[in-house]
C-alpha cells in the first residue's frame, strides 16, 4: 500500500523526505568516495538530518549583510561609500533614500492614499540602483499593509539620454527613455511594457516625470494611456531622510 502524502485537507500532495532523497537524483555508487556528494543519492532521513545540521549555522540568520560581500556595497550617501561614476552626474540629485505619501488611481483597487519609500543608490559602477517599496493607508494616515514594490537601474549616456529598466511585482518590466529637462527634473517615456499572464490587464503605455520641488523635496508622477489621452495614476512628494 502506498503511503498517503496529501496534507490534511486532502487538496494537494505534500513532499515527504523519500520525495527529497529522490529529488537529489540516482546513483550507482552511493558509496564510492570519488563520488561528488551531489551525485550520491541520500536517504530521507540523512537529509533531514543534514538539513537540521546546516540550519545550525543558518536558521538565526535572515538576508546576509551587505558587507559580507567582497565588493563594494550600495550607498544612498554621496559622503560615504565608492565614488559617484562620473557619467552619472547628471543624475547625481536623485541619489538618496526618499520617503512620503502620494495618491493613486489604479484601474484594480480605485483611489486611494499611500505612503513610499525610494531608493536610488549606487555603487561606483555607471549606473544607478532604484527601489521602490508602497504600503496603503487608511483614512487616519496609518499604514494598513504592503502594496506594489519596483526595482530597476538608471543609466544616462553622453548624450543625456536616460535609460530606466523597471521591475514591477505585480508582473510589469518595463523600459523607459527620456532627457533631463533640467539640473532638477527628468521625463522618461516608456517604450516598452510587458506585461506577464497573471499581471495587470489594463495597464497602458507610460510617462514619468521626477523633479526636485523649491523645497527639494522629490515629487514623481505616473501617467498611463487610457482612452486615448495620458491621465495621471500615481503621484507622491517624498523628502529626503539619508543622503
Amino acid at each position: 500500500m502506498s503511503e498517503d502524502n496529501t496534507n490534511p485537507s486532502g487538496e494537494y500532495p505534500v513532499d515527504t523526505p523519500g520525495d527529497a532523497a529522490a529529488a537529489s537524483g540516482p546513483s550507482s555508487e552511493p558509496n564510492n568516495p570519488n563520488t561528488p556528494q551531489s551525485e550520491a543519492s541520500v536517504s530521507g532521513s540523512d537529509a533531514v538530518n543534514l538539513a537540521a545540521e546546516q540550519s545550525k549555522n543558518t536558521a538565526h540568520r535572515n538576508i546576509p549583510l551587505p558587507d559580507e560581500l567582497p565588493i563594494p556595497d550600495d550607498t544612498a550617501n554621496l559622503r560615504q561609500g565608492p565614488s559617484l561614476h562620473d557619467g552619472l552626474l547628471a543624475l547625481l540629485p536623485l541619489v538618496g533614500v526618499w520617503r512620503g505619501e502620494g495618491q493613486a488611481d489604479t484601474a484594480v483597487d480605485g483611489q486611494y492614499t499611500f505612503g513610499q519609500q525610494i531608493v536610488f543608490s549606487h555603487d561606483g559602477e555607471n549606473y544607478l540602483s532604484y527601489e521602490s517599496r508602497i504600503w496603503k493607508l487608511d483614512d487616519n494616515g496609518e499604514a494598513v499593509g504592503p502594496d506594489q514594490r519596483e526595482s530597476g537601474f538608471w543609466r544616462i549616456d553622453l548624450k543625456d539620454e536616460i535609460e530606466f529598466i523597471c521591475n514591477h511585482s505585480t508582473g510589469v518590466v518595463e523600459i523607459f527613455y527620456g532627457q533631463p529637462v533640467n539640473e532638477r527634473a527628468w521625463e522618461l517615456e516608456a517604450a516598452s511594457t510587458m506585461v506577464t499572464a497573471s499581471g495587470p490587464d489594463s495597464l497602458g503605455p507610460g510617462k514619468r516625470l521626477f523633479g526636485l520641488m523649491p523645497n527639494n523635496d522629490l515629487g514623481w508622477v505616473d501617467e498611463r494611456l487610457v482612452d486615448g489621452e495620458m491621465r495621471p495614476r500615481m503621484s507622491a512628494q517624498l523628502k529626503r531622510v539619508a543622503g
